[in-house]
């Protein structure tokens, strides 16, 4: 029986080759964007999993209050971790790390610049790090170093790195005594490519080695594993208020909390001491839209269906007359959408295997389909299964519905209302479309409105160069002249972070004015002479730094930001005092963004310091092409500082990151809001093809009667127009709702403006009289006499 029920479903999608084409194609597609959406939930859901102990690892963060609102931060005092271990049973390993350092790793001729970090013994059992030579024992030596397989394999080639040497940024000899497993892509810990001892970044580091002690100096992370049976909120209970039980507590008032490994990729966005969540929002998102996608090519299946219902009414009386039950008639029905089904889902495999390369750059990520994974077949043939039974429920109860008698006397008429279904569907088809495209706009809007804001500088032509190696250190008089001398820079300054960020703030600050409540985070930049003229920062009110005045050793430059917290009214020349020092304001700069470009500019202050510095910036001459530039600006650094491979970033690109997440989200959104138009096109096609099909002798009367190409244009597009502004109308405010609602989580928000709607409205409108009118004005155009020629 299931053999004859295959058999004839082949030959009725082999005898209806355009219907069939629609069908399969559009189901493919659909299961195609569904099963790329599902990989890219997977991968999102998996992050960090790898790791044995998953459900028991967790970060140390704080909630600390400087003004009335909670601030969160993942930056912790050194001595907290002793704390733990000696007081706090609930902890069965705890690791101090430093935050992704990157170094230059010299061995012999190679020479590269990895990110790694800096850490304690219990991180490698903690984090499940896979030794592939060695054990977690080679940390043990201060002087040891870890390499990832990459790493090793960029060094070392094929020989056997264990007990080799390497220069770690030219300071200090170590040995290698293990290599790991790279981590995967979906790990926190993707960029880690070496791990060197803790023990070594106190011995190498001052400033890291200033804060041993310093229970306010918050500089650096600290991992957990809780003991069996500890809950993540039992332990951040009782270690909530560490700092506040200290001597000389803090006015910002740290709060100690665990962040659940489970948590760190998909809810990481905290506002106001509670967890807002974060990436999750656009799993459940994508996870949605890959529901409706799936929907929008289900609903093809049944439109056409029903559409073609006529055609097979004859068929379910003959049927039905000889004695078929409409149980069988149910059956054969659902084996041809089984069937369809089944070929498209081959289809979607093939269609994803050759869009994955393209997705994974999209999308920054490595996905790959599970071929040989039995979890991911059972959810294929079920999820096809599944798509079969709701593709073909409503053709399949309908059909089988029909009286034998009727439909062999040629009685059975379809009525003016058996079209309403079919138009309420195309209806949602394009209403969530329609939705989709309003939404993408949207977020390219307010990726845009970002990127347009004043950022303070000209980034054009800016670089920066990380200072790893001590060659580089003092050297800021003579390497600045040897580099104006190139002709290739036209200024240098130093600072000690990138411009593109904003950590190293302070609320050891006080002004004339200052109430003993306010305790503000003020963020510190330690800079040199030229870092205004290189950075081409605007100055409001006042001067820049001068080699001109000795005093300006004491001086310094506020934000705007920073002025209106101050609430100086008259700020040259006014006395500010920062970890007991004083400083006297000169100037006041337009607000640069260092930060969030989507958030408010923080307060900032700027003062000059040579010793802290750890970025040098450079501005390329604009007569120079920038490949030329760069090798005459190679040359001078290899000069200083041979030992070290001459590797800088460009602060467009690196300002470019920020909108990252954001740019891809939207990029994706654009890619599976095209798919969808697409599918519902696809269905509006076969729609208009049937319908063109059906009125062929209506057509042909009317040709002869006079009616011009026009006038039948007119009248089988006008039902699809209604449909399309119905959609419009229901799209609308649905869309709006919700994109409103998230553009509420960002400060710097883009505005909901009405032509995005009509715009919106007007393109679908278009596309679809554009996929009718090739049905319609063929019809149109048939010769008479053949439609009418059976008359």
């Amino acid at each position: 029986m299931i053999r004859n029920y295959l058999k004839i479903a082949w030959r009725n999608l082999t005898k209806n080759k355009v219907y069939s084409f629609i069908n399969i194609s559009g189901l493919a597609t659909g299961m195609a964007v569904t099963i790329m959406i599902g990989l890219w939930v997977y991968d999102e859901l998996s992050f960090d999993r790898q790791t044995k102990h998953y459900d028991r690892i967790a970060q140390l963060w704080q909630f600390v209050t400087f003004d009335v609102e909670k601030t969160s931060y993942n930056s912790l005092p050194i001595p907290l971790a002793q704390e733990l271990r000696s007081k706090y049973p609930d902890f069965e390993l705890v690791s101090l790390a430093s935050f992704d350092r990157t170094a230059v790793l010299a061995s012999g001729e190679n020479r590269f610049t990895k990110t790694g970090n800096y850490v304690e013994p219990d991180f490698l059992p903690m984090m499940s790090v896979k030794m592939l030579v060695g054990t977690y024992r080679g940390l043990t030596d201060v002087n040891s170093i870890l390499l990832s397989a990459a790493t090793a394999k960029n060094l070392f080639g094929t020989a056997d790195p264990i007990n080799k040497l390497i220069k770690l940024d030219n300071k200090v000899n170590v040995r290698v005594t293990g290599v790991y497993e790279d981590f995967p892509q979906n790990s926190s810990f993707k960029a880690t490519l070496f791990l060197a001892p803790w023990r070594l970044l106190m011995a190498i580091n001052e400033n890291a080695r200033g804060q041993l002690d310093q229970w306010d100096s918050n500089g650096f992370p600290i991992y957990v594993q809780l003991k069996n049976g500890v809950s993540a909120d039992q332990a951040s209970a009782r270690i909530k208020d560490i700092r506040m039980k200290r001597e000389n507590p803090p006015p910002y008032k740290p709060e100690f909390f665990l962040h659940p490994m489970s948590k760190w990729h998909l809810y990481s966005d905290f506002k106001n001491g509670v967890n807002t969540g974060g990436l999750i929002q656009f799993v459940w998102l994508f996870g949605v839209i890959g529901v409706f996608v799936l929907l929008l090519a289900c609903i093809n299946f049944m439109n056409l269906s029903t559409a073609r219902s006529e055609k097979r009414a004859k068929e379910v009386g003959i049927r039905k007359a000889v004695g078929s039950l409409r149980e069988q008639l149910i059956s054969q029905f659902f084996a041809e959408s089984l069937l369809v089904t089944g070929l498209a889902f081959v289809l979607a495999l093939v269609l994803v295997q050759l869009s994955l390369p393209l997705f994974n750059t999209i999308a920054d990520k490595e996905v790959q389909i599970l071929w040989f994974s039995p979890v991911f077949w059972l959810i294929g043939l079920g999820f096809t299964l599944l798509t079969g039974l709701i593709a073909a429920s409503y053709p399949a109860l309908y059909l089988s519905s029909f009286q034998p008698i009727k439909v062999l006397k040629g009685t059975i008429k379809m009525g003016r209302f058996a079209a309403i279904p079919r138009k309420v569907l195309v209806v949602f088809q394009f209403a969530v479309s329609i939705t989709l495209i309003i939404g993408t706009i949207i977020v390219l809007r307010q990726i845009e409105f970002a990127k347009d804001r004043p950022v303070g500088y000209s980034r054009s032509k800016l670089v920066e160069v990380r200072i790893n190696t001590p060659e580089l250190v003092g050297q800021y008089n003579p390497l600045r002249t040897d580099l104006l001398n190139t002709g290739a820079v036209a200024n240098m300054s130093e600072s000690d972070k990138p411009l593109t960020a904003d950590y190293g703030g302070t609320t050891n600050i006080s002004w004339p004015g200052k109430t003993p409540d306010m305790h503000p985070l003020i963020i510190a930049n330690l800079i040199t002479h030229d870092f205004g003229k290189t950075i081409d920062w605007q100055l409001t009110t006042g001067r820049d730094f001068s080699r001109a005045f000795t005093t300006d050793s004491s001086a310094m430059i506020l934000n705007e930001s920073a002025l209106k917290l101050m609430g100086l009214t008259r700020p040259l020349g006014t006395l500010i005092k920062q970890s007991g020092r004083e400083y006297r304001v000169i100037g006041i700069v337009k607000d640069i963004i260092n930060g969030n470009p989507f958030e408010a500019i923080k307060p900032s202050f700027f003062v000059l310091d040579y010793r802290n510095v750890n970025i040098i910036t450079l501005k390329l001459a604009p007569q120079v092409p920038t490949s030329q530039a760069l090798e005459k600006v190679a040359e001078v650094f290899k000069k200083y500082n041979p030992a070290a491979p001459f590797e800088y970033t460009f602060v467009d690109d690196e300002y470019g990151k920020k909108f990252g997440r954001e740019t891809r989200i939207g990029n994706l959104a654009m890619i599976f809001a095209a798919f969808a138009i697409f599918i519902s096109c696809l269905g509006i096609f076969g729609l208009a093809s049937f319908m063109a099909e059906q009125r062929t002798k209506e057509i042909g009367v009317r040709k002869v009667l006079g009616a011009s190409v026009m006038n039948l244009w007119g009248l089988l597009s006008r039902d699809f127009i209604v449909l399309i502004l119905i959609s419009v109308g229901i799209a609308t405010p649905i869309a709006w709702y919700f994109l409103n609602s998230w553009l509420q989580n960002y400060t710097y928000r883009t505005t909901i403006v009405w032509w995005v709607f009509a715009l919106t409205g007007a393109g679908t409108l278009l596309l679809t009289l554009l996929t009718v009118s090739f049905q319609s004005v063929r019809a149109a155009l048939m010769n008479p006499v053949k439609s009418l020629r059976s008359e």
